[in-house]
């Protein structure tokens, strides 16, 4: 039995542009989050409130959101979320309210 993936959709070099220019504009504005968020001027409550409204924000990677905060490295980020149980590819709109909660609590002591 021989396996055969699925070819991705062919796009016209149009269609390719305004994709490519669709997720560098995306990439942007998760890069300008997290540093309102080093910078302190946007809190985790915030972006975890903003997760159910807004694509963008619900589909940054909670990992990455964390070690964008001000004393949070990748080792400490990473201890967190394995002592409030989530996995390290969980993205912010997957979190359920007691993730939620044992996650700005956990941050909060750091």
């Amino acid at each position: 039995m021989v396996l055969v993936m699925p070819l991705p959709p062919s796009l016209s070099p149009d269609q390719r542009k305004a994709a490519l220019e669709k997720a560098a504009q995306a990439r942007r504005q998760r890069a300008e989050l997290k540093e309102q968020l080093k910078q302190g001027s946007i809190t985790l409550q915030d972006l975890l409130k903003r997760a159910n409204d807004e694509e963008l924000v619900g589909k940054m990677k909670v990992v990455s959101v964390l070690e964008s905060m001000p004393g949070l490295g990748k080792v400490k980020a990473r201890r967190i979320m394995e002592q409030v149980g989530i996995s390290e590819t969980r993205r912010l709109q997957g979190l359920g309210s007691n993730q939620r909660e044992a996650l700005l609590k956990g941050t909060s002591r750091s």
